[in-house]
């Protein structure tokens, strides 16, 4: 049987009897939303830093003395398979600081040898002596020794730009109180005892920046490298006390305000016409500024002169010990400070801390955060900020901090009751009108931050945030 299926042999559809949707649209008022944006995000490092007022545009960091020197890291420059200290570089080192004469640097980083090592390879020895400095270019390097019962324990996790056997250089006696040992393959360069003597013995200037570098022990300090505070205790009778001062920093350092600007443009016949039942102008400004905070908070962790990644003191950078960030890892970087406030880590970062803790069968705890339950550590919110960046080789760092001026902690700085102020520290300044209709605005934050400190900010670095296999 075969069936008819031409238009002809088609029963008509019937009338319409009532409105189409399509043109019922036209003359309905849709229910919208205000615009979105997906670049918006929560900020925490915005909501948790107190800001401090500062008038004239910058905010001076005033410290007391201290003789702690050359505890930067040492760049090197790569060719191929060769590696090379830049002989600048080479003022990191304690005994060095300070010290400009280039040609005598060069001469010292044409003495370094290169030496590559593979994973597990022993670097030192506990009890051998030590006739080396090591620099290390590339990998990571494990710190051990013998525990008081015997154990072995871990002292630190080295990696690129650290150093160890800085003593080795002065000191005819002197023996590794530790044993390294190379936890991945990498590129280290060795400057003997030897070589530095012989230098140093047809360098009258180098000999006498040494001389005076062996004079700064008579300084007498603090744990902290600061100048001591002299003062007698526990004694009894009519004894002479001694007599004290505090010593200030002579060049303290100061940070000036940064800026992020954009020039905000709205036609003045959007402006007219297109107002309801949203103002055009307000959303366009309310969109401006949300990219403005996220441009802020970008600028706080990343900006070579005040971000919070490259201002952490290199005493205060930590390695993970195995890579993944482990509780281990989290309890250190707490025990380097007092009183921290927050964890601020990558969201992939703190999925990370979660598969360590789930590993060890840990469940992290919740605290209150501005009536928002967050995730904690020793009672310690771990915060995300997606704009500390992630490598090519998936590692992060998370940052450790104490808060507050009274804490001496880290702080924001911004200006208030700035011309035309919109938010505090934010501005919106009317531009004009253009000859094409245009209506400008300017949009301008200033800000920046201050670490107070330097125990107040903490950094583990080279935190591995790619999933494993069990």
């Amino acid at each position: 049987m075969t069936v008819d299926t031409s238009p002809e042999a088609q029963p008509e559809s019937p009338p319409q009897s009532s409105l189409g949707t399509a043109a019922a649209r036209n003359l309905a008022t849709t229910t919208k939303s205000a615009p979105q944006m997906q670049e918006i995000t929560s900020r925490w490092l915005l909501r948790t830093l107190p800001w401090v007022e500062t008038k004239g545009g910058a905010f001076r960091v005033n410290r007391r003395l201290t003789y702690t020197v050359g505890d930067g890291r040492v760049d090197f420059v790569q060719d191929g398979a060769d590696v090379r200290v830049i002989p600048r570089e080479l003022g990191e080192l304690a005994l060095l600081h300070g010290f400009d004469d280039v040609e005598v640097l060069t001469a010292l980083a044409d003495r370094c040898v290169q030496r590559d090592f593979r994973a597990g390879e022993p670097l030192v020895e506990r009890g051998t002596p030590a006739e080396h400095i090591h620099l290390i270019a590339h990998g990571r390097v494990n710190r051990t020794t013998v525990g008081p019962y015997g154990d072995e324990v871990s002292l630190a996790v080295l990696a690129d730009g650290d150093r160890f056997g800085d003593e080795a250089l002065l000191d005819d006696d002197v023996r590794w109180d530790y044993t390294a040992t190379a936890a991945t393959d990498g590129v280290l360069l060795t400057l003997s005892r030897s070589d530095f003597a012989a230098v140093q013995s047809s360098a009258p200037q180098l000999r006498a920046h040494v001389e005076r570098f062996r004079a700064l022990p008579l300084q007498r300090q603090n744990r902290h490298g600061e100048a001591e505070i002299a003062m007698s205790s526990g004694h009894t009778g009519e004894v002479a006390l001694p007599g004290a001062f505090v010593d200030y920093e002579l060049k303290p350092r100061e940070y000036e305000l940064s800026v992020a600007q954009t020039v905000l443009r709205v036609h003045t016949r959007v402006a007219d016409l297109y107002n309801g039942p949203m103002n055009q102008t307000e959303e366009q400004l309310r969109l401006t500024i949300e990219a403005l905070r996220e441009r802020q908070e970008y600028e706080l962790v990343n900006n070579r002169e005040f971000g919070l990644l490259h201002n952490a003191d290199f005493k205060q950078r930590l390695q993970p010990h195995s890579g993944p960030p482990t509780p281990d890892d989290l309890d250190e970087l707490l025990s380097r400070r007092r009183g921290t406030k927050v964890f601020l880590a990558h969201p992939r970062a703190i999925a990370a801390i979660g598969r360590e803790l789930n590993r060890r069968g840990l469940y992290p705890n919740h605290v209150d955060l501005g009536g928002q339950q967050v995730p904690a550590w020793r009672g310690v919110p771990i915060l995300p900020c997606g704009k500390i960046p992630v490598t090519k080789e998936n590692t992060t760092s998370i940052i450790a901090m104490r808060t507050g001026q009274e804490e001496q902690g880290v702080v924001g700085l911004r200006q208030t009751g700035l011309p035309d102020e919109f938010e505090p520290g934010l501005s919106v300044r009317f531009m004009g009108i253009s000859e094409q209709a245009i209506i400008s605005y300017l949009v301008t934050t200033y800000y920046s931050a201050a670490v107070l400190v330097p125990d107040a900010l903490g950094v583990l670095e080279n935190v591995q945030i790619a999933r494993t296999r069990d």
